[in-house]
């Protein structure tokens, strides 16, 4: 621990410095489709406002900052995403915790349960510092902002109950940030799958930190926040790339990093309790109408599409899982089918507002074969110990998920679905797999010298929960 204080100024300045080559400034205001109708619901209110108090209403606009509308209250989407955004809160908790606890030895349960709730604690501060601004606000330079966002709402200055972000300018923009948040957490607390039972705990949130910050929020930026790669096309309906692809390939290189368990290979490593699994998996799948249907911005047809693509690619996941694991060990297992179940969630993730139902069905029943092969017989074949398939399922079903939204995109669904294609899905890939594993291997080795990353041989074989949290599950 001391030596630990005696390197956090060095690591604070690192971290300033390192925000403060990203800062810059410009204007930056640019609609999604998705948000159409609720545009499209506030126009007459916009033209109802008499003309009498247009001096005042030119005074407050000019006070806005440059990603900001004044905010024209769509009040069923406002209801729709409010729930929305506590059915994404509800997928890390307790949905995430419990599907991982569940996998994990019974000594490490409370371990990996509250590696959750860490995330959560760490990247909701983060985010409302720093994290939105970077993610969602523009850039004063005007060279930077396809890159980055700007610094203009940090600890959302300038946030208001009258203001709204001009991507959804019929949503209060405290909301708006509420829902994005629930994304920036679930997101890292993917990543707790792939280092599970041997990462340190204080680590944990110093990698929780910086990786939100310099990782997630730029590449957040790129995709939704006007970025290059949504400016160049790339169709990520609510985090394929974003989220998925960018958990996983960063789970990836921490279970590299990390190096294996102890007895991986060797010994048996079975999960404790699939039952706890399971009513994660059911929460998971619940708080999902709220990830992909919630991204429609809108109460709208559109969510209404995606809410329907989703359960049916996790039915289709959980269907072809089932069939490759009867044909390979002529057994189902109830977390293989929960492991089918989330493949189709992943797969569908970024197609589920710009695919048909016929589309979703199809791009269910290839996501569960491919994170099947990915999680099973690859991670077999290279011998790394991603413990709870972070990558497997998550890397990979968001990357067969972001691929095959470029060939069943719709323009009968989404107008934005015109011109998809897998060379603009596949340089979007390419971009969040370059940045995440670069930036995650940077991150890894900044928390090795400070707060170091792996428990000791000892601490691993008694178990994280009584050794890092004097908590443990009574025998």
């Amino acid at each position: 621990m001391s030596q630990l204080l005696n390197r956090l100024p060095g690591l604070l300045a690192l971290l300033c410095l390192t925000i403060g080559l990203f800062y810059a400034g410009g204007a930056f205001a640019q609609e999604a489709a998705p948000t159409a109708p609720v545009a499209e619901a506030a126009a007459p209110a916009a033209d109802a406002v008499p003309e009498a108090v247009a001096p005042e209403e030119e005074a407050a606009a000019s006070s806005l900052l440059p990603h900001q509308v004044a905010l024209e209250l769509d009040a069923a989407g406002t209801g729709w995403l409010g729930t929305s955004t506590a059915l994404v809160l509800l997928m890390t908790m307790p949905g995430l915790a419990l599907f991982y606890g569940g996998m994990v030895r019974r000594k490490n349960v409370v371990a990996t349960i509250t590696q959750s709730v860490g995330v959560f604690a760490v990247v909701s501060l983060v985010w409302f510092v720093a994290g939105y601004s970077i993610a969602f606000s523009a850039n004063p330079n005007e060279a930077l902002q396809p890159y980055v966002g700007g610094f203009g709402a940090l600890f959302l200055d300038g946030v208001s109950l009258q203001t709204a972000n001009a991507l959804l300018p019929g949503i209060p923009e405290f909301l708006f940030i509420s829902f994005q948040m629930t994304f920036a957490i679930i997101t890292p607390a993917l990543i707790t799958g792939a280092f599970a039972e041997r990462f340190k705990y204080s680590a944990l949130l110093l990698f929780t930190a910086l990786w939100s910050l310099l990782v997630y929020a730029p590449i957040c930026h790129w995709v939704w926040g006007g970025g290059f790669l949504g400016g160049a096309g790339v169709l990520d309906f609510a985090g394929g790339a974003v989220v998925h692809v960018n958990s996983g390939v960063a789970g990836l290189v921490c279970a590299i990093f990390l190096g294996r368990r102890k007895g991986y290979g060797t010994e048996p490593i079975n999960p404790h309790n699939p039952v706890l699994t399971m009513i994660g998996a059911s929460l998971l799948l619940v708080g999902w109408i709220g990830f992909n249907a919630g991204s429609a911005g809108a109460a709208s047809d559109l969510m209404g599409v995606a809410l329907l693509n989703t359960i049916l690619a996790a039915a289709a996941g959980a269907l072809t899982w089932k069939l490759i694991e009867v044909i390979e060990k002529k057994k189902v297992s109830l977390i293989g089918m929960l492991s089918g179940v989330v493949a189709g969630l992943v797969a569908i993730t970024p197609a589920a507002g710009f695919v048909d139902p016929k589309g979703a069905v199809i791009i269910g029943l290839i996501a569960g074969p491919v994170c099947y092969i990915s999680s099973v017989w690859i991670k077999k074949l290279l011998r790394y110990d991603d413990s709870l398939d972070a990558f497997g399922i998550h890397g990979a079903g968001g990357l067969i998920g972001a691929l095959l939204t470029g060939v069943f995109a719709s323009t009968a669904i989404n107008s934005l679905g015109e011109g998809a294609n897998i060379p603009v899905q596949a340089l979007g890939l390419a971009w969040t797999i370059a940045y995440s594993a670069v930036g995650t291997f940077i991150i890894l080795i900044i928390c090795k010298f400070t707060t170091g990353l792996r428990v000791t041989d000892a601490q691993e074989a008694e178990g994280l929960d009584t050794t890092l949290h004097g908590e443990a599950l009574e025998h």
